[in-house]
C-alpha cells in the first residue's frame, strides 16, 4: 500500500489490523475545517468489534517486530523523517485545515514531529540491561528490559500530530505495537496521517492501528482492553483521572502515562528585560490561540514594572494579525469548535463580572476570537483558577518576589512555567521554588524537546515524556537469576 509522493494520502478509511477500511459502528464521522466550516473528509466510525480487531492485529504483528534488529526498527523512523520532508506541504495543509493551526504554528508542529521521528530512531539501541549482585551465594542476577507488548494512545486535538507522535513513535521504536484513538476533532493529523507516513516508511502492517468512533460507545472499552499493557493519555485532568482509575480497576492492570491540564504562570521580576518578556509572554499566551496545556495561563508581574509591562503587552497584542490561518503572517486563527469558543466567552464574561479590568478584546468573528487582556486580576477570580485554553491573558500584580512565587504556586496544577529576570541566577533560584515539572528562565512556557523530561506535578499528570521517560513507560524489566553453584537450603 506504499504511495508515491505525487499521490496525496487518502483519509476516508481507518487503519485496522493491517487494512484500510471503514469502521463497523454504523455511524459516519464528518471532519470539519474550523475556519471555513467545510467538511474535509468523512469515514465510517469504529465500533467495539473494530477495537478488538485493532488490538489483536497489533499484538500479532508485535511479536516479529520485537524480534527485529535494532537497526531495522531505527531505519523505519529515519525513512519516516524523509517521507515527512518530501510531504511537508501536504502535512502543513492538513494541520491548518483540520486543527485550525495558523501556518506559523503548523510549521512549529511539523518541526517537533520531525524531531520526535529522528529521536525515535535512536531508541532501539538505547535499551540497557543490568547485572547485579545479591545476598545469595553463587547467584548472578540479570535484569533484562524489553517492550511491554501493546500500548494504547489517546491524543488531544490542540497539537494533534505532535502529541500523538510523541507516544506512538517511541512505543513502536522500543518494540511495541500501538493502537491510537485520536481526538474526534482531529482524527487525520492525530492518527491517520501518522499511520500513512509510517506505512510509506516501511512499518509492518497491523503494528499501528488508528480507530475513531463515538466515545460513549468505545471510550472505556478502548482504555480497558486486555491486550494493552500501558495507556498514554494527553488531555484534561478530569478525563485523565477517569482514565487513570480505569487503568487500575479494569480486567488487566495497566501503567498510565498521563499529561493533563495546566495553569502555567509566566512571572516577570522587577529586573527583567520588559521588551523581551512582552514578546515571550505573547508567544506563550497566543500561539495556537492559547489552546495549549503549556500556554501561559497566568501572567504575574512585580509591582515595580507592572504598569509598564501591561501597557507594552497590550500594545504588542493589539498588533497581532487575526484571521485566516492559511496566511503566513496570521498569528491568531480559529478556536477548534463552537463549544470551545462558547466556554472561553463565558470565562471572559465572568472575568468582567468579578471585577477584572479588560484592556483589550473584541467579539469573535466566526470561530476567530481576537486576543483579550485583563489586569487587576486577583487569585479568587475564576479566570485565574481554571485553564482557559483560549487567547485570553489574565495579569496579576505581585507585591514582591515572595508574593510572585506564592501566586505562581497557588494552583492545583504544576505543568509548565516561566520566569524572566535580568539575573540568570536570580531566575534560576526563583525557578527552583516553582512547584511544576518544567520551569524556563527567560524563555516561553511552551517548550517541548523529545530528549528531555516533559511532564507535570500535582494534578498535571503522572510520568514524563522524553527519551528516559518513555523508555521507562513503554518497556518493562525482567529479573532472571542464575544459580551457578549449589548452596544449602534450610530444609
Amino acid at each position: 500500500m506504499t504511495q508515491s509522493v505525487s499521490t496525496p494520502y487518502d483519509f476516508t478509511t481507518l487503519a485496522i489490523a493491517g487494512q484500510w477500511r471503514s469502521g463497523s459502528a454504523g455511524t459516519v464521522m464528518n471532519v470539519l475545517d474550523p475556519y471555513s466550516g467545510e467538511t474535509v473528509t468523512s469515514f465510517g466510525e469504529a465500533g467495539l468489534a473494530d477495537i478488538d480487531a485493532a488490538y489483536q492485529g497489533a499484538a500479532a504483528a508485535q511479536r516479529d517486530w520485537a524480534a527485529a534488529l535494532p537497526v531495522q526498527r531505527a531505519n523505519v523512523f529515519r525513512r519516516a523523517g524523509e517521507v515527512m520532508q518530501a510531504r511537508h506541504d501536504e502535512i502543513i495543509d492538513w494541520l491548518i485545515r483540520e486543527a485550525g493551526s495558523t501556518r506559523i504554528k503548523a510549521e512549529i508542529e511539523f518541526g517537533a514531529v520531525l524531531a520526535s521521528m529522528l529521536e525515535a530512531s535512536t531508541l532501539p539501541s538505547r535499551l540497557e540491561g543490568r547485572i547485579l549482585g545479591g545476598d545469595y551465594p553463587f547467584k548472578e542476577n540479570r535484569i533484562y528490559r524489553g517492550p511491554v507488548g501493546v500500548v494504547s494512545v489517546i491524543s488531544p486535538w490542540n497539537w494533534p500530530m505532535h502529541l500523538s507522535v510523541r507516544s506512538i513513535v517511541p512505543a513502536l521504536a522500543l518494540g511495541n505495537g500501538v493502537v491510537v484513538k485520536p481526538a474526534g476533532e482531529t482524527p487525520i493529523t492525530g492518527g491517520l496521517l501518522i499511520a500513512r507516513i509510517l506505512e510509506e516508511a516501511g512499518l509492518p502492517p497491523g503494528l499501528l492501528a488508528v480507530v475513531s468512533g463515538p466515545v460513549a460507545v468505545i471510550g472505556d472499552y478502548f482504555v480497558q482492553h486486555p491486550a494493552s499493557r500501558v495507556i498514554s493519555f494527553t488531555g484534561s485532568t478530569k478525563v485523565g483521572q477517569h482514565i487513570g482509575a480505569l487503568a487500575v480497576t479494569g480486567p488487566t492492570l495497566k501503567k498510565a502515562l498521563l499529561e493533563l491540564g495546566g495553569n502555567g504562570p509566566f512571572v516577570v521580576l522587577d529586573d527583567a528585560d520588559l521588551d523581551r518578556a512582552v514578546q515571550a509572554a505573547a508567544l506563550s499566551k497566543f500561539l495556537h490561540q492559547g489552546q495549549m496545556c503549556i500556554a501561559a495561563n497566568r501572567i504575574i508581574v512585580m509591582d515595580a514594572v507592572h504598569d509598564a509591562f501591561v501597557e507594552r503587552f497590550t500594545a504588542y497584542a493589539a498588533g497581532l494579525k487575526v484571521g485566516d490561518p492559511k496566511l503566513p503572517d496570521t498569528v491568531i486563527g480559529p478556536i477548534i469548535t463552537k463549544k470551545q469558543l462558547t466556554s472561553i466567552e463565558g470565562m471572559v464574561a465572568t472575568a468582567r463580572q468579578e471585577g477584572a479590568r479588560q484592556r483589550l478584546g473584541a467579539p469573535a468573528q466566526g470561530l476567530v476570537l481576537p486576543p483579550h487582556i485583563f489586569d487587576q486580576v486577583t487569585p479568587e477570580m475564576a479566570i485565574g483558577r481554571h485553564e482557559i485554553f483560549g487567547p485570553v491573558a489574565p495579569i496579576y500584580r505581585a507585591r514582591d518576589e515572595a508574593h510572585a512565587l506564592e501566586l505562581a504556586n497557588d494552583t492545583e496544577y504544576g505543568l509548565t512555567s516561566a520566569v524572566f529576570s535580568g539575573s540568570i541566577e536570580r531566575g534560576a533560584q526563583f525557578a527552583k521554588g516553582v512547584k511544576a515539572g518544567m520551569t524556563h528562565v527567560n524563555d516561553v512556557t511552551a517548550i517541548d524537546m523529545p530528549g528531555l523530561p516533559f511532564g507535570g506535578e500535582k494534578n498535571s499528570g503522572l510520568g514524563r515524556f522524553g527519551a528516559a521517560g518513555v523508555i521507562e513507560a513503554f518497556t518493562t524489566e525482567h529479573w532472571i537469576s542464575i544459580q551457578h553453584a549449589a548452596y544449602p537450603y534450610p530444609f
